[in-house]
């Protein structure tokens, strides 16, 4: 609901939601160039005094829950060598192509790891990854009327072995809440669309729905 809400104490408040702030950047500079993202050193001023704080300098990311006309989802399963897992996870990939929108980077991993397109689209889900440590946003959209894509795609690296498999979303959502399965994306973008579709799907964002959340910028100094 968009209204305020009563704490029984007389006191309303407004519904949750995250607040933008700018703050004075006193220094900015890059620590460590990486081969997808990078490290990030900032100096800005908050409450009187001057911080400093490094986190991953990313370029945000797409995922989409693709279901089908049973509600099953499409899921992927390849190696991840940080956490030395072979997880399943949501077709999902970098926002990193020039002039590329959100929506479009959502089809194209779509058909690049799935071979699949589809004819409706909406928003599921928003969320920051890791806000302390890290500026990366992902974008969820979901994905119904699937159909095989028009080619299909070469994979290498982590990919070469991709495992697919479709999984009702309500064994999903068992899966998340026995600690079985532990991608971020997946567990996010599962547990979202439960709770849509047990509201009829009213709370799902048209597909070109504006993502104030994404409009974090690279950090520059205020030229002081």
């Amino acid at each position: 609901m968009a209204d305020s809400r009563d704490t029984g104490v007389g006191e309303r408040l407004e519904p949750l939601a995250d607040e933008r702030v700018e703050v004075p950047i006193v220094a900015s500079e890059r620590v460590f160039d990486g081969r997808v993202w990078d490290i990030r050193r900032d100096a800005f001023e908050f409450g009187g005094e001057t911080i400093v704080r490094e986190y991953m300098d990313h370029t945000g990311a797409v995922g989409v829950l693709a279901l089908d006309d049973e509600d099953r989802a499409l899921l992927i399963k390849q190696y991840r060598h940080p956490v030395r897992l072979r997880d399943w996870e949501i077709p999902a990939g970098l926002l990193d192509v020039d002039g590329e929108s959100p929506l479009a980077a959502a089809k194209r991993e779509l058909a690049e790891e799935a071979d699949l397109e589809a004819s409706e689209w909406a928003v599921l889900t928003d969320f920051a990854t890791s806000p302390g440590g890290s500026d990366e946003v992902i974008r969820v959209y979901l994905a119904r009327g699937l159909t095989a894509a028009a080619e299909a795609f070469a994979r290498e690296g982590e990919e070469a072995d991709m495992e697919t498999r479709w999984v009702a979303l309500d064994d999903c959502v068992d899966a998340v809440l026995d600690r079985r399965i532990h991608n971020a994306p997946l567990s996010i973008a599962v547990l979202a669309a439960a709770a849509a579709r047990a509201r009829g799907w009213s709370t799902l964002g048209e597909a070109d729905a504006p993502w104030p959340g994404r409009a974090v910028g690279r950090s520059e100094p205020s030229g002081r």
